[in-house]
């Protein structure tokens, strides 16, 4: 969306930049405070929390090896727990085969031996992951109001662009993404308590689910803090 990222994989990389130091080294802003008179902890991470967004928003140890290396740490406002399927879930195991020659040999038209392999997969399942943001650590880093929507979309977007030959186009898919916004910095209600109030159960007589439609999504009503519902594409 326009944000410059420090933590980029090679793959899905926008620059020439083939890892974390030489994105660094590039960054005259940041590199300014780094080493020599001007070393300075405290302004290197400000000026790293202002050219990346993933820094200000997820935070990162910056750890360079013969830099008269201090390490740089920033914690970043955002945090995501990981997703956890709400039934057991069924792996489906497929034995695979290679047939094509990868090389070729000393004899061109002998076939080459067939490569074997496995391939694991998940045939369904309904995962539900939370999270939340800081406020004091997010005024820390410049994480700001703009930076949290931006958060909020990319989740709603989660698998857009993501294809692979483990998650095929459609294969996998976000259906509720819900979102509450405290009145206060320090929260009308405790994370835990808000996380618990999504309740998601399963409908009467379903004994193993195939659909979303298998469940019921509810949220508790917290007195004074509304919880914005968005689905997926």
């Amino acid at each position: 969306m326009g944000e410059a990222i420090l933590v980029q994989s090679d793959d899905r990389r926008t620059d020439s930049y083939r890892s974390i130091k030489e994105r660094v080294d590039a960054n005259a802003d940041v590199q300014e405070y780094l080493k020599g008179k001007k070393k300075n902890g405290e302004l290197f991470a400000k000026a790293a929390c202002e050219a990346w967004y993933d820094v200000r928003g997820f935070g990162q140890v910056f750890a360079f090896p013969g830099n008269d290396a201090v390490s740089i740490g920033v914690r970043g406002p955002v945090s995501i727990h990981t997703a956890v399927s709400l039934d057991p879930i069924d792996i489906s195991s497929l034995q695979i085969t290679k047939s094509v020659n990868l090389t070729t040999g000393s004899d061109p038209d002998k076939r080459g031996a067939d490569t074997m392999g496995m391939k694991h997969r998940v045939d369904f399942g309904v995962y539900v992951f939370k999270g939340s943001i800081n406020v004091q650590l997010a005024e820390r880093t410049g994480f700001s109001y703009e930076d949290a929507l931006k958060i909020r979309e990319a989740l709603v977007t989660l698998f857009e662009n993501d294809t692979s030959s483990a998650r095929p186009d459609g294969s996998m898919e976000v259906h509720r993404v819900y979102w509450w916004e405290h009145s206060s910095k320090l929260g009308q209600y405790s994370s835990a308590k808000v996380h618990r109030s999504l309740q998601v159960t399963l409908k009467d007589g379903i004994a193993v689910p195939r659909d979303i439609e298998d469940y019921h999504i509810t949220v508790q009503p917290l007195e004074g803090l509304d919880a914005q519902e968005y689905a997926g594409l």
